[in-house]
C-alpha cells in the first residue's frame, strides 16, 4: 500500500534536520521507490507579502541536467522565423493557423514562445493559455525576436519560476532515476536563482524553507546557509 510505503520513507528522514542539498538528494534516492519514475521537486517558502506586486519573485534557470521530460514547444512566428524555430526544434510552428488550432481546443504542448509582432494575435487566447502557465511572456523569455535561441534553451532545460498567491515557489529539477550529484547540480542552479531575483524592495528573510520532495515522497528540508553565503546582495 502506499501509505505503508510512505510512511517507511518518512522514517528514513530526519523532520529536525536541515539536510546540505546534496545529502537530501542521495537521502531522497534511498527512500523506497515506487512503480514510475517520480518526478523531483524543489519546493520554497518565501519570506515576504505576497500582496505586494514588489515583492514578486519570478526568472528562469538553465538546469545543467535538463529535466528529463520531453517538452513540446509551440511557437507564434512569421516567414524566415518559422524555418529558424523548426530548425531549432520547435514541435509546431505558425501563426494565424497555430491561434486557430489552439482555440479549437488543441493544447497538446508544455511551452509557447511567439515573436513580439505577434503577440497582439496571441492574446487573444489569454482565457485559454493564462490558466494554464502557458501564455508567452516577455520575463521568462518567451516573448523574441530570437526564436530559435529560445526553442533551443527550452529543450535543454530552461525553466521558469514563479511564485505563487501564498508566496512558494515549486520548481522541477529532475527525474527520480537521476543521479544525486545531477539532481544536486540542477537544484544549486535553482536555488542561485531564486535567491539573485531576490527585489530590492524585501527585507529581513529572503527563503524562509527549502523543501525537496519526489512525486510521492515526504519533504526533505535543505540547509540554504551555503547558498546565502554565496550568493552576494
Amino acid at each position: 500500500m502506499g501509505s505503508k510505503r510512505y510512511e517507511s520513507a518518512r522514517k528514513l528522514v530526519d523532520q529536525a534536520k536541515r539536510y546540505p542539498l546534496k545529502e537530501a538528494a542521495e537521502q531522497l534516492k534511498q527512500l523506497p521507490p515506487t512503480k514510475f519514475d517520480e518526478t523531483v521537486e524543489l519546493s520554497v517558502s518565501l519570506g515576504i507579502d505576497p500582496a505586494k506586486t514588489d515583492q514578486a519573485a519570478r526568472g528562469t534557470v538553465l538546469l545543467p541536467h535538463g529535466t528529463g521530460k520531453t517538452r513540446r514547444v509551440v511557437v507564434f512566428c512569421k516567414g524566415e522565423q518559422e524555418t529558424q524555430a523548426k530548425q531549432a526544434g520547435a514541435d509546431v510552428v505558425g501563426s494565424a493557423d497555430l491561434i486557430e488550432k489552439i482555440q479549437g481546443g488543441w493544447l497538446e504542448f508544455d511551452v509557447a514562445i511567439a515573436t513580439p509582432g505577434l503577440m497582439k494575435d496571441v492574446s487573444r487566447l489569454g482565457k485559454l493559455l493564462g490558466p494554464r502557465g502557458l501564455m508567452p511572456n516577455p520575463k521568462a523569455g518567451t516573448v523574441t525576436e530570437d526564436v530559435a535561441k529560445a526553442v533551443t534553451e527550452v529543450k535543454k532545460g530552461k525553466v521558469e519560476f514563479k511564485m505563487d498567491k501564498l508566496g512558494n515557489l515549486h520548481v522541477v529539477i529532475g527525474k527520480r532515476s537521476f543521479e544525486a550529484a545531477q539532481l544536486a547540480d540542477n537544484g544549486t542552479a535553482v536555488l542561485e536563482a531564486i535567491l539573485r531575483s531576490r527585489p530590492s524592495s524585501v527585507k529581513g528573510t529572503w527563503v524562509r524553507r527549502a523543501c525537496l520532495s519526489s512525486t510521492m515522497s515526504p519533504g526533505i528540508a535543505v540547509d540554504m546557509r551555503p547558498f546565502e553565503n554565496n550568493v552576494s546582495e
